[in-house]
């Protein structure tokens, strides 16, 4: 699993010219499913993304984490992060887990997250979505497990 997550002030999904979901202070995360991927990389990746020290503390440090901040998360399924770009000028598709299962471990991520009490938006799998954010810093990382 890939993800590609950006501190925001704020975040927003609309598909089809209608707001589908938005959040205030957190993180957007653009989540990526491999083929290989289980429920075990889920679970990982959840971890170490509400737990990563991305919010600046008193003294303007990064050293707290969505947990502390009691921050929103707003995920988006993204299968071109698992796109490849090394040869030619065509993106290579094949390391992409295919849809059924990718949405499946989708949606398991979404439930471990709402399960440790983060609230929690998300976007629409598969759709056609503007995605619109107000990065915090800006401040992004990809985080592959």
């Amino acid at each position: 699993m890939k993800a590609l997550i950006q501190r925001v002030k704020r975040a927003s999904v609309t598909i089809d010219g209608e707001l589908y979901s938005k959040i205030g202070a957190g993180m957007l995360v653009l989540l990526g499913v491999e083929k290989g991927d289980g429920k075990e990389n889920a679970d990982k990746l959840v971890q170490k993304l509400v737990n990563l020290r991305i919010y600046e503390d008193e003294n303007g440090k990064m050293n707290r984490s969505l947990v502390d901040m009691k921050g929103e998360m707003l995920i988006v399924s993204q299968f071109t992060l698992c796109g490849d770009c090394k040869k030619g000028t065509r993106p290579s598709f094949d390391k992409s887990a295919p849809p059924e299962i990718a949405n499946e471990l989708y949606e398991y991520f979404i439930s471990q997250v709402k399960a440790l009490n983060i609230p929690c938006a998300t976007g629409k799998f598969a759709a056609m979505m503007d995605v619109e954010l107000i990065n915090d810093g800006p401040v992004t990382f990809m985080i592959e497990k």
